[in-house]
């Protein structure tokens, strides 16, 4: 008899706690009191204060991660877009800097990438060392209230100083609007086989691709999307990158990704992506379906950091956790938004397609600290895992597995969150429906957007394999990965109170847990 076995993994911070330990919106143990707020995520990154999108100019350098980010210091809504900064040696911690990147005379300063120019092809290194180059979109707002069309070009600047300083570009800007409406989030690379710089940037309703020898001159290579893929709404930060198919050796594959807003499998904005070749000058489309990166409602502007080492060799991505449906309104204090945790990318084949996986950095392991198990017990109904642990914990991180029979399967099951205000959000799989869910529709607050309760779904049919899920659920945010990553949903909520209990359920069936490892997770502020 085929069995699946269902693995779930849950990395739970902020307001999740166990029967004993309730968080009623107090501030959390040993975190500094700015980043104990209510909603506050513990290890995800957000903004010390104010307004945040985009990640941009992602880059590794001499032992650094660099986040960069649209920042708006001066409201917790949109407004004149500055990068914000932060910097990470294991991407779990985060040191806030000053300000990357301001405003000037020639515009607000929108989403782009940043790059180490290892071969100093722009002369702006200095003592034989390379400079980090940032690429970035001058969006001339006095242009667009007097009814311009042309009001975005790209920018550049650099920094000799580990990016704590940075320069503007004197003859900026460096690639000039032709005359498109949306024109911009420039994601640049270096290609080997050209030995150019290719710059992917979202044009209104598809991608060009254009190169340069030195980062200052840009020529148009080739244009990619129109009447391809999903079009309900404006494309915007495409990012380009080649990834090996997993199990087969030596086969590598371009993947364009592509954010799109509106137009997401759920509502409002999302990540799409296609599959195929690219030879340095043009991509060529090898999807035959619409493909999403993540089917939940809150992970946009997923962009994948530069410069990652070729020892390391991952490709590795963060997006911004929310929808612009509702982002500007939520119900947060001094800040809005936060940054997903980062993600490990890879390419796998399936049914004559590829599949971009995601799974969570190896460094989350960085924030456990206690271990705790379960013994194999029968699900029936509901199972309450806060009752049965040895000892609560707070924060904590989950890790179960669960088996039984393809026969005697639940039709419906998962995990649920809850409190005392009979709240909860349930995430699980609905057999009948051939689909992974989140129903946030009792998860809380949500009276801010029409657009935010609801069922998510992301399609998926077993065929005898085993079922496997891994989550991790900060204080307002949860991050789907099933399958080995190859389905992913990420969602935000905000519950009257926090979340006091965690249990499984099983509807129209029973489900044999077999064990239950639980690891206690450390904030990432200190």
């Amino acid at each position: 008899m085929k069995t699946f076995n269902l693995f779930l993994l849950i990395l739970v911070s902020g307001s999740l706690l166990f029967s004993s330990c309730k968080n009623t919106g107090t501030k959390t143990k040993d975190v500094p009191a700015q980043y104990a707020e209510l909603y506050r995520p513990q290890v995800h990154f957000s903004p010390p204060s104010g307004w945040m999108n985009d990640p941009n100019g992602m880059v590794y350098f001499e032992g650094e991660y660099h986040l960069f980010y649209q920042y708006y210091p001066d409201s917790t809504v949109w407004g004149p877009m500055h990068w914000g900064h932060a910097v990470s040696t294991d991407m779990m911690h985060w040191q806030n800097l000053p300000i990357a990147l301001y405003p000037d005379s020639l515009g607000f300063i929108f989403s782009g990438s940043a790059v180490i120019d290892v071969n100093n092809t722009s002369g702006f290194g200095k003592d034989g060392k390379p400079a980090m180059v940032a690429i970035f979109t001058l969006h001339d707002m006095k242009g667009q209230k007097a009814g311009k069309t042309d009001i975005e070009s790209e920018g550049i600047a650099y920094s000799n100083d580990k990016g704590r300083t940075w320069i503007k570009y004197d003859k900026n800007p460096v690639l000039k609007n032709p005359g498109q409406k949306d024109f911009r989030d420039p994601k640049v690379s270096w290609n080997k086989e050209t030995k150019k710089w290719i710059m992917t940037l979202a044009v209104g309703d598809h991608v060009c691709f254009y190169s340069s020898a030195n980062l200052k001159e840009w020529a148009l290579e080739s244009e990619f999307g129109k009447g391809i893929g999903a079009h309900g709404g404006v494309w915007e930060c495409p990012d380009l990158v080649q990834l090996p198919v997993t199990g087969k050796a030596g086969l590598k594959k371009w993947v364009l990704i592509v954010n799109i807003n509106p137009g997401g499998p759920n509502g409002g904005s999302a990540t799409q992506y296609f599959t195929g070749e690219f030879d340095g000058h043009k991509f060529t489309n090898e999807s035959t379906d619409i493909q999403w990166a993540d089917q939940g409602k809150d992970n946009y502007a997923l962009v994948t950091f530069s410069n990652i080492p070729e020892s390391d060799g991952r490709c590795i991505a963060i997006g911004w956790m929310s929808n612009w449906q509702y982002a500007q309104v939520v119900p947060t204090g001094v800040w809005r938004s936060a940054m997903t945790l980062p993600r490990e990318l890879s390419l796998v084949s399936e049914n004559n397609k590829y599949i971009l996986a995601s799974q969570p950095v190896k460094e989350i392991q960085l924030l456990r600290e206690r271990k705790a198990e379960l013994k194999p017990a029968l699900v029936k109904d509901v199972f309450d895992l806060d009752q049965n642990l040895a000892q609560p914990l707070y924060p904590i991180e989950y890790q179960l597995a669960l088996t039984f029979p393809k026969t005697e399967a639940s039709s419906d099951f998962g995990i649920e969150l809850y409190n005392t205000k009979g709240e909860n959000l349930l995430i699980g799989y609905d057999k009948n429906k051939n689909e992974f869910y989140m129903n946030r529709e009792k998860a809380g607050l949500s009276d801010f957007s029409k657009d935010f309760k609801g069922i998510h779904t992301s399609p998926f049919t077993f065929s005898g394999e085993p079922v496997e899920m891994h989550l991790i659920i900060d204080a307002a945010s949860v991050e789907l990965f099933a399958m080995q990553g190859r389905v992913v949903m990420t969602e935000i909520f905000f519950p009257s109170e926090g979340f006091t209990g965690i249990r499984l359920y099983s509807r129209n069936g029973n489900i044999q847990l077999d064990s239950c490892t639980v690891y206690k997770l450390t904030t990432i502020w200190k």
